[in-house]
């Protein structure tokens, strides 16, 4: 058992959806503007995040890095995703997800195991998971 868990917030369902995109944009270890973006637009848009404080997303990636520190981190982080957001949102989970790995037009491998571990982690049909990919892809095109 990880010592994080008990100095770590408890994730608000909101929360929960940025924690998934924070952590998709630093699996790389490499945070690029794009996927902040993507964040930021996706935080600004979606009904979903109608009431939340964007300034919140601070504090969230602020924990996000912590687990990530953690051996048992990202096992920390979906066990509080799963507490925290209803099962309905977690193919919405999964679509946020997918658009950040997207959003600077290349998926890494650490970007692809990771998403592949949200799908398993949030029990998303494999089938569904192939439309939100698809979907992903098709919004991220670029000339």
């Amino acid at each position: 058992m990880p010592n994080v868990p008990h100095t770590l917030p408890a994730f608000t369902a909101q929360d929960a959806l940025v924690a998934i995109m924070v952590t998709v944009s630093v699996s790389d270890e490499s945070i690029r503007t794009s996927e902040l973006v993507a964040i930021e637009r996706q935080v600004n848009h979606l009904p979903v995040f109608a009431d939340y404080d964007i300034d919140t997303i601070k504090e969230v990636a602020q924990t996000v890095y912590r687990l990530m520190e953690d051996d048992d981190g990202l096992d920390t982080l979906f066990a509080m995703v799963r507490d925290a957001l209803p099962e309905r949102l977690w193919e919405t989970a999964y679509a946020l997800a997918c658009d950040v790995a997207a959003a600077d037009g290349s998926l890494g491998q650490e970007e692809l195991r990771l998403l592949a571990e949200v799908r398993h982690e949030l029990n998303i049909d494999r089938l569904h998971a192939a439309a939100i990919e698809r979907g992903a892809r098709a919004r991220h095109l670029t000339l």
